[in-house]
Protein backbone atom coordinates (compact mmCIF):
# COMPACT_ATOMS: atom_id res chain seq x y z
CA UNK A 1 0.00 0.00 0.00
CA UNK A 2 2.95 2.36 0.29
CA UNK A 3 2.08 3.35 -3.51
CA UNK A 4 -0.97 4.67 -1.99
CA UNK A 5 -0.28 6.55 0.89
CA UNK A 6 2.68 6.59 3.50
CA UNK A 7 2.67 7.95 6.25
CA UNK A 8 5.63 9.98 5.95
CA UNK A 9 4.08 11.79 3.05
CA UNK A 10 3.61 15.59 3.60
CA UNK A 11 -0.01 15.87 3.52
CA UNK A 12 -0.39 19.14 5.82
CA UNK A 13 2.68 20.44 4.26
CA UNK A 14 1.17 20.07 0.33
CA UNK A 15 -2.27 21.39 1.60
CA UNK A 16 -0.32 24.78 2.83
CA UNK A 17 1.41 25.02 0.26
CA UNK A 18 -1.14 24.60 -2.70
CA UNK A 19 -3.24 27.64 -1.39
CA UNK A 20 0.10 29.73 -0.54
CA UNK A 21 1.35 28.99 -4.28
CA UNK A 22 -2.03 29.84 -5.56
CA UNK A 23 -2.12 32.95 -3.67
CA UNK A 24 1.46 33.79 -4.51
CA UNK A 25 0.72 33.06 -8.12
CA UNK A 26 -2.49 35.33 -8.60
CA UNK A 27 -0.79 38.64 -6.36
CA UNK A 28 2.16 37.93 -8.68
CA UNK A 29 0.11 38.15 -12.08
CA UNK A 30 -1.92 40.75 -10.77
CA UNK A 31 1.03 43.00 -10.41
CA UNK A 32 2.90 41.64 -13.62
CA UNK A 33 -0.16 41.35 -15.71
CA UNK A 34 -2.30 38.25 -17.61
CA UNK A 35 0.15 38.88 -20.37
CA UNK A 36 2.03 36.29 -18.77
CA UNK A 37 -0.11 33.39 -19.14
CA UNK A 38 -1.28 34.25 -22.88
CA UNK A 39 -1.29 31.75 -25.49
CA UNK A 40 0.88 34.54 -28.03
CA UNK A 41 4.96 33.10 -28.91
CA UNK A 42 6.70 29.34 -28.03
CA UNK A 43 7.85 31.85 -25.80
CA UNK A 44 5.10 31.99 -23.98
CA UNK A 45 3.95 28.19 -24.31
CA UNK A 46 7.54 27.20 -22.76
CA UNK A 47 6.86 29.74 -19.32
CA UNK A 48 3.82 27.86 -19.18
CA UNK A 49 5.55 24.45 -19.01
CA UNK A 50 8.32 25.74 -16.60
CA UNK A 51 5.22 27.58 -14.57
CA UNK A 52 3.57 23.85 -14.38
CA UNK A 53 7.02 21.86 -13.09
CA UNK A 54 7.58 24.62 -10.69
CA UNK A 55 4.34 23.58 -9.23
CA UNK A 56 4.45 20.14 -9.31
CA UNK A 57 8.22 20.07 -7.77
CA UNK A 58 6.84 22.54 -5.16
CA UNK A 59 3.64 20.35 -4.59
CA UNK A 60 5.35 17.52 -4.39
CA UNK A 61 7.94 18.65 -1.72
CA UNK A 62 10.66 18.29 -3.53
CA UNK A 63 11.60 21.97 -3.64
CA UNK A 64 10.99 24.63 -1.04
CA UNK A 65 8.10 26.89 -1.19
CA UNK A 66 9.81 30.11 -1.14
CA UNK A 67 12.61 28.29 -3.92
CA UNK A 68 9.03 27.75 -5.75
CA UNK A 69 7.51 31.56 -5.27
CA UNK A 70 10.86 32.64 -6.15
CA UNK A 71 11.27 30.71 -9.26
CA UNK A 72 7.55 31.52 -10.38
CA UNK A 73 8.32 35.02 -9.74
CA UNK A 74 11.79 35.41 -11.90
CA UNK A 75 9.91 34.09 -14.93
CA UNK A 76 7.01 36.48 -14.21
CA UNK A 77 9.50 39.05 -14.00
CA UNK A 78 11.38 37.56 -17.61
CA UNK A 79 7.86 37.87 -19.30
CA UNK A 80 7.48 41.39 -17.95
CA UNK A 81 10.75 42.30 -19.41
CA UNK A 82 10.46 40.51 -22.55
CA UNK A 83 7.05 42.10 -23.12
CA UNK A 84 8.51 45.26 -22.54
CA UNK A 85 11.53 44.77 -25.05
CA UNK A 86 9.07 42.86 -27.56
CA UNK A 87 7.18 46.40 -27.69
CA UNK A 88 10.54 48.33 -28.24
CA UNK A 89 12.58 46.31 -30.74
CA UNK A 90 11.20 44.48 -33.24
CA UNK A 91 13.66 42.38 -33.89
CA UNK A 92 12.85 40.62 -30.65
CA UNK A 93 9.24 40.51 -31.67
CA UNK A 94 10.54 38.85 -34.98
CA UNK A 95 12.07 36.01 -33.12
CA UNK A 96 9.72 35.70 -30.25
CA UNK A 97 6.25 35.71 -32.55
CA UNK A 98 5.08 34.17 -35.22
CA UNK A 99 3.65 36.07 -37.91
CA UNK A 100 0.06 35.42 -39.02
CA UNK A 101 -0.94 33.94 -42.00
CA UNK A 102 -3.22 34.82 -44.77
CA UNK A 103 -5.25 30.85 -45.29
CA UNK A 104 -8.18 32.81 -47.67
CA UNK A 105 -7.98 35.44 -49.20
CA UNK A 106 -11.32 36.27 -50.40
CA UNK A 107 -12.73 33.40 -51.83
CA UNK A 108 -9.71 32.37 -52.77
CA UNK A 109 -8.01 29.47 -50.92
CA UNK A 110 -4.17 29.85 -50.93
CA UNK A 111 -2.95 26.32 -50.68
CA UNK A 112 0.91 26.81 -50.80
CA UNK A 113 0.03 28.83 -47.59
CA UNK A 114 -2.46 26.37 -46.21
CA UNK A 115 0.62 23.79 -47.48
CA UNK A 116 3.08 25.13 -45.62
CA UNK A 117 1.11 25.77 -42.29
CA UNK A 118 0.14 22.09 -42.05
CA UNK A 119 -3.64 23.20 -42.51
CA UNK A 120 -5.71 20.68 -44.28
CA UNK A 121 -8.64 21.92 -46.49
CA UNK A 122 -11.30 20.35 -43.79
CA UNK A 123 -9.84 22.05 -40.75
CA UNK A 124 -10.44 25.06 -42.49
CA UNK A 125 -14.21 24.02 -43.83
CA UNK A 126 -14.49 23.33 -40.13
CA UNK A 127 -13.54 27.09 -38.91
CA UNK A 128 -15.53 28.58 -41.37
CA UNK A 129 -18.32 26.62 -40.36
CA UNK A 130 -17.77 27.35 -36.77
CA UNK A 131 -18.00 31.25 -38.05
CA UNK A 132 -21.37 30.75 -39.56
CA UNK A 133 -20.26 30.71 -43.25
CA UNK A 134 -22.39 29.46 -45.50
CA UNK A 135 -20.54 30.75 -49.46
CA UNK A 136 -17.09 31.42 -50.31
CA UNK A 137 -18.22 34.20 -51.36
CA UNK A 138 -19.14 35.51 -47.80
CA UNK A 139 -15.22 35.58 -46.65
CA UNK A 140 -13.20 37.98 -46.76
CA UNK A 141 -10.16 36.70 -45.06
CA UNK A 142 -8.97 33.36 -43.34
CA UNK A 143 -6.11 34.16 -41.26
CA UNK A 144 -3.62 31.54 -39.13
CA UNK A 145 -3.16 33.69 -36.12
CA UNK A 146 0.51 33.45 -34.09
CA UNK A 147 -1.47 31.91 -31.25
CA UNK A 148 -2.36 28.93 -33.94
CA UNK A 149 -5.69 30.12 -34.08
CA UNK A 150 -7.57 30.80 -37.14
CA UNK A 151 -9.76 33.92 -37.79
CA UNK A 152 -12.76 34.38 -39.91
CA UNK A 153 -13.45 37.41 -41.44
CA UNK A 154 -16.47 37.54 -43.07
CA UNK A 155 -19.65 38.91 -44.80
CA UNK A 156 -22.94 38.43 -42.49
CA UNK A 157 -24.39 37.33 -46.44
CA UNK A 158 -23.30 36.87 -49.73
CA UNK A 159 -25.77 40.53 -50.35
CA UNK A 160 -24.28 42.67 -47.91
CA UNK A 161 -22.05 45.63 -49.78
CA UNK A 162 -18.28 45.04 -49.59
CA UNK A 163 -16.91 47.50 -47.08
CA UNK A 164 -13.86 45.55 -46.06
CA UNK A 165 -11.04 47.49 -44.18
CA UNK A 166 -7.90 46.36 -45.25
CA UNK A 167 -5.78 47.50 -42.13
CA UNK A 168 -7.78 44.59 -40.34
CA UNK A 169 -4.73 42.55 -42.26
CA UNK A 170 -2.02 43.99 -41.13
CA UNK A 171 0.97 42.45 -40.51
CA UNK A 172 -0.35 39.01 -41.93
CA UNK A 173 2.04 37.41 -44.25
CA UNK A 174 0.15 37.33 -47.79
CA UNK A 175 2.36 34.42 -48.88
CA UNK A 176 4.52 31.92 -47.35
Amino acid sequence: MDWLYKSTDPLFITLLSTFLIFFSIVALTRIIGLRSFAKFTAYDFAFTVAIGSILSSILTSSTTLVHGITAIGSLLLLTFIFSKLQRKFTVINDLISNKPLLLMDGKEILEDNMKKARIEKTQLVSKLREANVVNYNQVYAVVLESTGDISVLHKASVEEDDNFDDSMLEGVRRRH
